[in-house]
């Protein structure tokens, strides 16, 4: 049996290694809040108000007296979780009150059971942050987030567009009037022309096939067959809803338009002007769905000092969505490629428990930057030309399209990050020198490797000398 001194002295050493092993706190003046659509709970340090917790309404004069009391207690770091969109209010307001907040993802702090309550979640993540253990969600600078605003209404706007022209579609094939398959586009040129004139009472298919564009492919007569149908009165009655709200929608996509314009001619000018006349920027073919009606490629380059669409893959609406997601100070935000790669879930992921490999693959992140990435990429596979197709149908031929997608959609965010951060252009090998340096690396590698096992490579080949 352990004498009363040894108890002690062990009962001494667990205290001391419990002390030893406690966090250090990092950042003191730290406060947490549980934000939800009715109230809020906010948690401040022990110590710097008799009710360490209090809970405040989501009114807007709640949410100055929220902040206000925070001031007193002497807070400078806020931590808040991301639900829905009723952070945002509290959040800058919080801003406008010189506070440090931080937005954190809701996954990230959940992990610990039996923190079930609004006082307990706010509670922790007041101590979460006092230890610096939270990572604040990206949100780039007032002014991109305004233009950022603008752009999403704009998608929001021309997939509800996209809603109604399903609609007209349904109503046509209803009436038996094939006009989708005689026309690429129902909501080009011809297909609204016929549209609006089969409303306004036209029934002859030789008349409504003499509306079509010259550069139709189809026929009058095939155009005209396709319009031989049952106008029915109820389904008339459905397509003339339908354009009325298509046209409806477009009319708002066009003052969504000004004020992106707007936005973007209040962001100050990276170009450098240059003594030496500029090279011409390089002209892409421009999306025939929804362009913006000004030359967004001239004010992306003002913009940014770099003109992006030069990388293969990139082009104007794709630019544009990488303003107006990210901003331009990346480095900031993303002091290396590495980690702006890993935030838009594009990088290897490997999941490795026990020296065995679980799992392997990207991570599943909801990202518009990187979904558009993943589409310039699908469509440099069919680049004949240009280094970056060769590389995507390398990796095809490697592994299967899914991977060589996403690997090509990885090494584009390197190159934007590179351009954007030392403000260089991107300028094209080209794929026969792609292949030729390629194949110079692989035959390296390959005589690296028989060095290694005691073997030398003979070029059945070899260059031709030329004899002076």
């Amino acid at each position: 049996m352990p004498n009363r001194g040894q108890s002690q002295v062990k009962n001494k050493r667990r205290r001391s290694s419990k002390v030893s092993r406690r966090l250090t706190v990092l950042n003191p003046d730290a406060a947490g809040i549980d934000v939800g659509a009715r109230e809020h709970y906010v948690a401040v340090p022990p110590g710097r108000d008799e009710q360490a917790v209090r809970r405040f309404g989501a009114f807007t004069e709640d949410l100055h007296k929220l902040a206000q009391w925070l001031l007193q207690c002497g807070v400078r770091t806020v931590a808040m979780e991301s639900t829905g969109v009723y952070w945002l209010p509290l959040y800058q307001i919080l801003e406008d009150y010189g506070l440090v907040v931080k937005l954190v993802n809701a996954r990230h702090v959940k992990h610990v059971p039996g923190r079930k309550s609004d006082v307990q979640d706010c509670q922790w993540l007041q101590q979460l942050e006092s230890f610096g253990l939270l990572s604040g969600s990206f949100r780039p600078e007032a002014k991109i987030c305004v233009l950022r605003s603008y752009m999403r209404q704009r998608q929001m706007l021309i997939s509800q567009a996209s809603r109604h022209l399903q609609q007209m579609q349904k109503a046509l094939t209803q009436m038996n009037l094939k006009l989708p398959q005689v026309l690429s586009e129902l909501s080009g040129q011809t297909g609204m022309r016929i549209v609006r004139a089969i409303l306004q009472g036209e029934r002859d298919g030789m008349k409504l096939a003499a509306l079509k564009d010259r550069r139709v492919k189809s026929t009058l007569a095939t155009i005209a067959k396709a319009l031989e149908g049952d106008y029915r009165a109820e389904h008339l009655f459905a397509l003339r809803q339908a354009v009325e709200l298509y046209d409806y929608h477009q009319e708002k996509i066009a003052e969504c338009d000004e004020a992106i314009f707007k936005e973007m001619q209040a962001l100050e000018t990276r170009a450098v002007p240059s003594p030496t006349p500029a090279p011409p920027l390089k002209r892409k073919k421009r999306s025939r769905h929804h362009p913006l009606p000004f030359d967004s490629q001239a004010e992306l380059y003002r913009i940014m000092g770099v003109d992006l669409t030069r990388i293969d893959g990139i082009n104007e609406a794709t630019g544009q969505l990488i303003l107006s997601e990210l901003g331009l100070d990346l480095c900031q935000k993303w002091p290396t490629e590495a980690q702006f790669c890993s935030w838009l879930g594009l990088c290897p992921n490997n999941e490795i428990s026990g020296g065995k490999v679980l799992r392997r693959g990207t991570r599943k992140v909801i990202n518009r930057v990187a979904n558009a990435l993943r589409l310039c990429a699908e469509s440099l596979l069919n680049s004949k030309s240009s280094a970056l197709g060769a590389y995507a149908r390398r990796m095809r031929a490697k592994r299967d399209s899914k991977i060589a997608i996403s690997a090509t959609a990885h090494k584009l965010a390197r190159l934007i990050y590179r351009t954007l951060k030392y403000g260089q252009e991107y300028s094209d090998i080209g794929q026969a020198q792609y292949e030729a340096k390629y194949r110079t690396n692989a035959i390296k590698s390959l005589q690296k490797r028989a060095r290694q096992l005691g073997v030398q490579l003979i070029d059945p080949n070899p260059p031709a000398v030329v004899v002076p």
